[in-house]
């Protein structure tokens, strides 16, 4: 059992919220209690205000200095409302650990070094599928995405893809490339709130926060986190 586990927060509260993010997400990836228990909802806001979300996976919680990785198509409809607006809100919920994460900042697109070595370990079937998916567009028909997979294939040199493909090429070595249209995110943490159920619905939230000073390329220099219980 880890220090984290039951029905309330640690009391005093925890140094780093984060840190106990990542512990929850690590014992819900060894316990097995959903599919993918690294999905989070992220919620982004276009023009008008208009908000949307969607899942994506967390690709990596880092406590210190602060922020979280996901992946995605550049230029999606999440990619377009980050370039116009770039802070989002992410959300876990593990719903068999009666836990849940928020987590509010702003958003800038990982190193591109960062970006190759992840896109570089996905099968490399996905990787030719990032090429051949312009996310969010109009398609006439799914025979339409197919025929575009396997066209992408061929500019790329790789093995049959799609349909007519041979499963078996699935397991060989392919050299696909990173698109530039295709990379990371880190979300960094500006505010996090931790929710633990509770009986009654006296559930046992804490909400943290800190300033995030402008830093180097892609980073912020963070101040410290500050803490407050919150009423359910």
């Amino acid at each position: 059992m880890s220090e984290f586990q039951g029905q309330t927060l640690p009391d005093p509260l925890p140094a780093e919220p984060l840190a106990t993010a990542n512990a929850w997400l690590e014992e819900a990836t060894r316990g097995r209690v959903q599919p993918n228990p690294n999905a989070m909802v992220l919620a982004t806001v276009g023009g008008g205000g208009q908000p949307s979300a969607r899942i994506v996976l967390c690709k990596e919680i880092v406590a210190t200095p602060g922020y979280l990785v996901f992946y995605t198509n550049y230029e999606s409809h999440k990619g377009r409302e980050l370039a116009e607006h770039p802070r989002a809100a992410l959300l876990f919920h593990w719903d068999a650990l009666h836990r849940q994460v928020r987590v509010e900042g702003p958003v800038v697109r990982s190193p591109p070094a960062e970006s190759d070595a992840y896109f570089a370990s996905r099968p490399w079937p996905s990787r030719v599928g990032a090429w051949a998916s312009a996310q969010s567009r109009p398609v006439a028909s799914r025979a339409q995405l197919l025929e575009q997979l396997v066209a992408a294939g061929r500019r790329l040199g790789t093995p049959a893809v799609g349909p007519g493909g041979d499963p078996a090429d699935a397991a060989r070595e392919v050299v696909v490339p990173r698109p530039p249209h295709w990379g990371g995110y880190r979300l960094w943490a500006e505010a996090v709130e931790l929710w633990v159920e509770g009986a009654h619905r006296l559930h046992d939230r804490a909400r943290f926060t800190r300033t995030l000073a402008p830093g180097a390329a892609e980073a912020f220099a963070p101040g410290p986190w500050r803490a407050v219980r919150l009423q359910p």
